[in-house]
């Protein structure tokens, strides 16, 4: 059998009050501060790149469309990835050179997963895209239609906006914004120029953190720097939610605070939920993990998620984790549709249970 993972204390409340975890929690979303001169300002908008120089990675995609931008030859762009990856900001920094003060009258900007139907193109658009453009100090008069969110367009909108495109090229350009590509019809996709923003690196999501700790005066301790980098998993934008919300719970950042503030488990929470799930009885396991749960509000789909994380640090023979990852892959799938937590935590340990009798074999 594998080496026992050293047993480590899960955090407790010094006091006994077992609901501090909920005293923590901000809200996840947009959160606001309130500024000195009195507006409320979300992070990811304060410090949301102005200018292509200012976009904190792809660099050969920002440079290529600078280069276009620059030579007027700007074409349809379609721009997807996962969220928080600077597709909005690059085009919306696009539109900034190229229009500079005229920059609100001559582009329009649609969020398609509020405005996704036919009626829209028909009117909206169409009615933008058809109409003179005066663009008084502006560098084009080619007008800029942007499409955000444009994979929650319904079909017939799509194959509707096909037509736009091709009856309006000569003055407007459009850019369509997604994060699944493979909801954009084919005859769209083949009209624009695509750039796919990868996650960013945890290299570029580290400077840019800095560059925001350093403009709020915040102190970050080098744990808590990096567990907003993992919990931002490449998006920029968590990443700054996550800061803001923290701060607003604690004047110190920490690791645990972050964490915290996340309602993600710690990572030595983890460790000791892994020495139970492959060291003790099912019973002593659903006992001491539902205790967890309970005591610090975690969710088991967040469990099980960092669990299958771990697994890979574990040393075990390669079929038994690919069975084991494939086994909790299955169980954060059911528990997104809403099944029993415990049934899917007797899962879980079973799960372990099972991989457990097979480092045994392995070892005999």
């Amino acid at each position: 059998m594998t080496e026992a993972i050293s047993v480590m204390d899960i955090d407790g409340d010094d006091d006994g009050n077992t609901n501090t975890h909920s005293t923590k929690l901000t809200d996840k979303g947009k959160n606001l501060v309130v500024s000195s001169d009195g507006k409320a300002t979300p992070w990811v908008e304060k410090y949301r790149p102005q200018s292509l120089a200012d976009v904190a990675a792809h660099r050969d995609i920002v440079d290529t469309i600078d280069r276009l931008t620059s030579e007027n030859r700007l074409p349809h762009l379609l721009l997807y990835g996962p969220p928080g990856t600077g597709k909005t900001s690059t085009i919306l920094a696009v539109a900034r050179k190229l229009y500079g003060a005229q920059f609100h009258n001559m582009i329009l900007e649609l969020n398609a997963s509020d405005d996704r139907g036919i009626d829209v193109v028909r009117q909206q658009i169409q009615d933008f895209a058809s109409t003179q453009s005066f663009s008084f100090g502006a560098k084009s008069s080619v007008k800029l239609v942007l499409l955000d969110e444009a994979d929650a367009m319904t079909k017939d909108a799509q194959f509707a906006l096909r037509r736009v495109i091709e009856k309006y090229t000569k003055n407007t350009r459009f850019s369509l914004i997604c994060n699944h590509v493979n909801k954009i019809i084919p005859a769209l996709q083949s009209r624009c120029t695509r750039f796919r923003f990868a996650p960013l690196d945890s290299f570029h999501v580290t400077e840019r953190l800095k560059h925001v700790i350093e403009a709020e005066g915040l102190v970050v301790s080098d744990n808590g720097l990096a567990a907003l980098v993992r919990l931002s998993n490449g998006d920029m934008r968590k990443a700054l939610n996550i800061l803001q919300s923290t701060h607003m719970a604690s004047q110190q950042i920490t690791e645990e605070e972050v964490y915290l503030c996340t309602g993600n488990p710690l990572p030595k929470d983890i460790e000791q939920l892994s020495y139970w799930l492959l060291n003790e009885s099912f019973a002593e396991s659903f006992k001491q993990i539902s205790d967890v749960k309970r005591r610090k509000g975690l969710a088991l789909v967040d469990i099980v998620r960092e669990v299958t994380m771990f697994v890979f640090k574990i040393k075990m023979p390669s079929d038994v984790r690919v069975q084991l990852i494939n086994d909790l892959a299955d169980i954060e799938y059911r528990l997104s549709f809403g099944c029993n937590d415990n049934l899917q935590l007797g899962s879980l340990i079973s799960s372990f249970t099972r991989a457990r009798a097979a480092l045994v074999a392995a070892a005999k």
